[in-house]
């Protein structure tokens, strides 16, 4: 008799008590979890959107335009400008602010060489490794045979007066953290010398600040050290064109 008369009097006691002090927490953490994430999803679109692109209209709007296939008119807009600053953003362009400047014009035009860069048969086709180096269009790439092994990146080759020499070279200097003894100390990471001071090498700054190298084929840092690892001396080099503004 003692025992049934205890039982109910605990069931009643406990059980009620614990669901009336645990759900309304449960129920509140719940709906505060659930606000916090439709306030997320409000507040970021929004916030993307406040960052307005608005970046000039640059001297290659145009063919940016039909690349990343924009309505074409040569003038910018706010699409223009957020699709232009999207294609430098994905492919490391500094700064990715949505100006169609020449840095991402270069890397426009080597993007659109990489689905058959020897289309015009400019560069010799070898059994041994070619670096191929394109003063047109500005762009290098190394192949074997027709097998393309280093697709085309975008380059700065020698300004009016100091061209890049044109024809077939032979690295025959390697020099991983060269330092120029002609330039004021300048320096020339990832050095591969073809011909006297013409070296392929990286740029820490600016690939097109100054508008051309003393003669060199400048890389950006890390297009130069995978082109490092790639090369060996006596690797062969075929130059050939004319650099955008100089007289051959």
């Amino acid at each position: 008799m003692a025992r049934s008369a205890v039982r109910p009097v605990i069931r009643t006691a406990v059980r009620p008590a614990a669901r009336t002090a645990v759900r309304p927490a449960a129920r509140t953490a719940a709906l505060t979890a659930v606000t916090l994430a439709l306030a997320l999803t409000l507040v970021t679109p929004s916030a993307a959107r406040a960052e307005t692109c608005t970046a000039r209209t640059g001297p290659y709007q145009r063919p940016l335009e039909e690349y990343l296939k924009l309505p074409v008119d040569g003038v910018q807009s706010t699409a223009d400008c957020q699709a232009i600053r999207a294609f430098q953003s994905a492919n490391a362009i500094e700064p990715a602010n949505g100006y169609a400047g020449l840095a991402t014009y270069r890397w426009m035009v080597a993007l659109k060489a990489r689905a058959d860069p020897n289309a015009e048969g400019e560069c010799p086709v070898r059994s041994y490794r070619v670096t191929c180096v394109d003063l047109d269009r500005q762009v290098l790439w190394v192949q074997r045979d027709r097998e393309v092994i280093f697709q085309p990146v975008p380059i700065r080759t020698g300004r009016d007066a100091e061209e890049t020499r044109l024809g077939w070279h032979s690295i025959y200097w390697r020099s991983r953290d060269h330092v120029s003894t002609i330039y004021e100390n300048a320096p020339m990471p990832y050095a591969q010398f073809f011909d006297g001071g013409q070296a392929l090498h990286g740029r820490l700054d600016d690939l097109y600040d100054g508008g051309g190298s003393a003669g060199c084929v400048n890389l950006r840092l890390s297009d130069a050290e995978k082109l490092w690892d790639l090369l060996a001396l006596e690797d062969q080099i075929y130059i050939w064109g004319v650099k955008p503004g100089t007289d051959g």
